[in-house]
């Protein structure tokens, strides 16, 4: 119940966050442009709380966080009093229009920078994709890759952690064609270059795995099976397992690594298991029956209840980046306008089949992805609301009537005819939209 209850505060004060930013977009501009304001409300349906300013703008937070407005006084909407019709938006010039409208997409953008600008003034850190393993015959392996060799650039384009690295491997999937790496092996500063193609790489995959489809795997610590947690009142701790315990064996097979574990335990839901640990220099056998557990895809899995000791990547992988406010600022705008052409780019992927809808994200994923970055932690978070916040400005400019995309095509036909687009052929497009907007919706 407690996970659950912090699940709706962090999605809903998620949406507060970006619906608010983009609404005050549409309002400063339209203040701005001598529109008046009758109401900002962050919500719809009964309204909770609400005021007042002085410029006759009524403030509303209302019951159903899902979104938010802003409403402008227009003769469209309702009758104008004559006195009132220049601050009606209507009578506002095409010009004064297309900049009310595209303010709210531009105020998610404008977000996105301030949170990434944030980030890489407190500093940013990450690990150099170190390669582990190459497995024969992949992409990796025809472009000349070696384990421990470090990935340096793709395409031109420096990948100095792996978060760079996974970027820039995102923006190929589906692509066709050649595929550039620059590496380097450990304490050398000469960089090699070597080329592989690829053909259609992970189109049309639901879950696209970026490594693997290149058929390797980057470096990390050997994970061995050392128990770092032990949950109260499950499996393992009434078998009188401990934190430090080290695994050795289970029914006389040895588990060398923590995946190993794992899979053993997994795939014996209900059935006693023979465990020999190794505690404080000696040995002690226990016995262990995992819980069985129906995971989400129908598979009954076992369950016992402890975490693992993660090990420290090496010191030599650690990559640290220290910006002054103007250099982060020029980095935070570099990596908003990559955001967004990935955003656009991969949109365009999906309409061609590239990409699997199926990683289209409905606001169940949005819960789970908030939630978990909350729990990660105040960075984690903040880069995932700049991520959320690009997304929804790159949509909400889609040339789609009823979204504010929409609106920039009307009113860009009529600066460039000089005269409206016919009022039925506006209503024609809202409906369309909307039952675009809805399908689209539904379906994610």
């Amino acid at each position: 119940m407690l996970d659950l209850a912090y699940t709706l505060l962090v999605t809903l004060g998620t949406l507060a966050i970006l619906v608010a930013v983009h609404e005050f977009g549409h309002f400063w501009v339209a203040r701005r442009c001598g529109v008046k304001v009758l109401r900002f409300s962050i919500g719809f349906g009964k309204v909770l709380l609400r005021w007042t300013d002085s410029l006759g703008t009524e403030y509303a937070v209302s019951a159903v966080p899902l979104g938010g407005y802003v409403k402008m006084l227009d003769e469209r909407e309702g009758e104008v009093a004559e006195q009132e019709l220049h601050l009606a938006f209507n009578r506002k010039p095409v010009l004064s229009r297309i900049a009310v409208v595209a303010a709210g997409p531009l105020a998610n953008f404008v977000l996105a920078i301030v949170a990434y600008w944030a980030l890489f003034v407190a500093g940013e850190t990450g690990y150099a994709p170190v390669i582990g393993a190459v497995e024969e015959g992949s992409i990796a392996e025809i472009a000349g890759l070696e384990a421990g060799q470090e990935i340096v650039a793709v395409d031109g384009d420096v990948t100095p952690t792996w978060q760079a690295l996974s970027f820039k491997l995102l923006e190929r999937i589906g692509d066709s064609g050649s595929i550039e790496f620059a590496v380097r092996y450990p304490d050398s500063d000469v960089v090699y270059e070597s080329t592989a193609q690829l053909d259609e790489w992970l189109a049309g995959d639901e879950q696209p795995d970026l490594y693997g489809g290149l058929g390797l795997s980057l470096y990390m610590p050997p994970l061995v099976p050392l128990l770092d947690e032990i949950v109260p009142g499950g499996p393992a701790e009434k078998a009188g397992f401990a934190v430090g315990d080290r695994i050795l064996t289970t029914d006389g097979v040895s588990m060398v690594l923590w995946a190993d574990w794992v899979e053993d335990v997994r795939a014996r839901p209900g059935q006693s298991l023979a465990v020999v640990v190794e505690r404080e220099g000696r040995t002690l056998a226990l016995t262990l029956v995992p819980e069985a557990i129906t995971e989400d895809s129908g598979q009954t899995v076992g369950r016992v209840g402890v975490g693992v000791v993660v090990p420290e990547m090496p010191e030599s992988q650690l990559r640290e980046f220290d910006r002054g406010p103007i250099e982060a600022l020029v980095a935070a705008g570099a990596r908003t306008a990559d955001m967004v052409s990935f955003t656009v780019e991969s949109m365009v992927k999906m309409v061609k089949g590239l990409i699997s809808p199926k990683n289209l994200s409905g606001p169940i994923t949005i819960a789970k992805v908030a939630t978990t970055s909350a729990k990660s932690g105040l960075e984690s978070y903040i880069g995932f609301l700049a991520l959320l916040s690009v997304s929804l400005g790159v949509l909400n400019l889609l040339p789609i009537p009823v979204l504010d995309g929409g609106h920039l095509l009307y009113y860009s036909i009529e600066l460039l005819m000089g005269r409206p687009v016919p009022e039925r052929a506006q209503m024609l497009g809202f409906q369309i939209g909307l039952a675009l907007v809805v399908g689209l919706m539904i379906f994610a």
